[in-house]
């Protein structure tokens, strides 16, 4: 496997910084070329708090430690899931109906490619959705995108659910909010350009739990190779390693490690920053598998917590561009992407005849197109 590490961008630099220093423009140009050449990148932001990481950890793993029959009152289907939980084999990896996706793997190295998903089984895993938007001061065209949060009912989970999801979930959206910031000033956009693009999105912390008792065995596939469908995925550090990723300029995959301390994010580009950008950006593919470091993970937790639920929870906030925002590429970005194109390499090799057309629409369209992917709306 690559021993390839992502680059880390501070966030401390960003926040403290002047903006005419070089330090400040620095900063930001690394975080957008590693959006450009990876797809991902880590983020030091001395504001996040590990405890609050773990806080959050905690409670999820005791939610979904629940019986089925409890979690099932928190589903919404009717509202393709887009609040509440999602159990266990619901949500299938697009790729594996998705050609283009399909003709990805096939350019990569045998040794690079993900784990066979082609006989497209659901992935073996839960999710909760809580909403983390501002309300828009308009109408918007799509409700079931912006429905009211699920707060579950069960005595001891209740009482703490709210202020934690909400805490935890701040955190990250402050953070990833700054880096929008960071990667607009760093592709010569004027700083305001994607938060302002998001300030009404139906953001989501959106964790997701794999039960490690029942699926822990090696080479099992908890979450199969994809993108995100939104403009920017963060994550807090995980119990349980297993996330691989791909990057964009070497088609290598990497296993995502954090450093051993320290407060640290992980970001990776969706399926709307590729639009936006016209392909300048493309949205990072990655899956997460039970591995060698996985079943470390799950030993050394076993021997020090052995009264804790062996539940992979990760800690994921999915940050959306405002639904009813039109979705076309920008011009300035589009023509980077073409010289891009013209002489760089893109997960193996590229064919020429096989651009990708960014047709404008609502990002509202775009997200529902990508939910009847993957099998969550009808």
């Amino acid at each position: 496997m690559a021993d390839v590490t992502l680059p880390v961008v501070d966030l401390d630099i960003f926040l403290s910084a002047s903006p005419e220093s070089e330090a400040f423009t620095k900063e930001c140009k690394k975080a957008a070329d590693a959006l450009i050449h990876y797809g991902a990148l880590l983020l030091h932001d001395s504001r996040v708090s590990e405890e609050d990481n773990n806080t959050f950890l905690d409670l999820i793993e005791d939610y979904f430690a629940q019986p089925e029959e409890l979690l099932k009152e928190d589903e919404r289907p009717e509202l393709g899931y887009q609040v509440g939980v999602t159990l266990e084999n619901t949500e299938k990896p697009k790729c594996a109906v998705d050609e283009p996706c399909l003709k990805v793997i096939e350019r990569l190295d045998p040794a690079e490619r993900p784990l066979d998903i082609t006989a497209h089984s659901p992935d073996p895993k839960c999710r909760f959705f809580w909403k983390m938007s501002e309300k828009p001061p308009y109408e918007t065209h799509y409700p079931a995108l912006n429905a009211p949060n699920v707060v579950p009912k069960t005595e001891g989970i209740h009482e703490r659910w709210t202020p934690i999801m909400e805490k935890w979930g701040t955190s990250m959206k402050t953070a990833v909010e700054n880096l929008a910031e960071m990667a607009a000033i760093g592709l010569g956009l004027p700083r305001e350009t994607f938060k302002e693009a998001g300030r009404y999105g139906p953001h989501l912390l959106a964790p997701t739990a794999s039960d490690l008792v029942k699926y822990g065995k090696k080479d099992t596939i908890l979450a199969g190779f994809h993108t995100d469908l939104n403009f920017l995925t963060i994550h807090g550090r995980s119990r349980y390693p297993g996330l691989n990723i791909w990057a964009r300029n070497t088609g290598k995959r990497i296993p995502v490690k954090f450093p051993p301390a320290g407060r640290y994010l992980l970001v990776q580009a969706g399926k709307q920053l590729e639009h936006l950008s016209g392909g300048l950006i493309k949205a990072g593919y990655h899956e997460v598998v039970v591995n060698d470091a996985t079943l470390q993970a799950i030993e050394r937790r076993k021997r020090e917590n052995p009264d804790r639920p062996l539940i992979r929870i990760s800690s994921t906030f999915f940050w959306h561009l405002s639904s009813d925002y039109d979705l076309v590429p920008i011009p300035a970005l589009q023509e980077k992407a073409r010289a891009l194109r013209a002489d760089a390499v893109n997960l193996g090799k590229v064919d020429l005849h096989e651009e990708t057309v960014y047709e404008p629409m609502k990002v509202g369209q775009q997200v529902q197109n990508e939910l009847r992917h993957i099998a969550l709306m009808a």
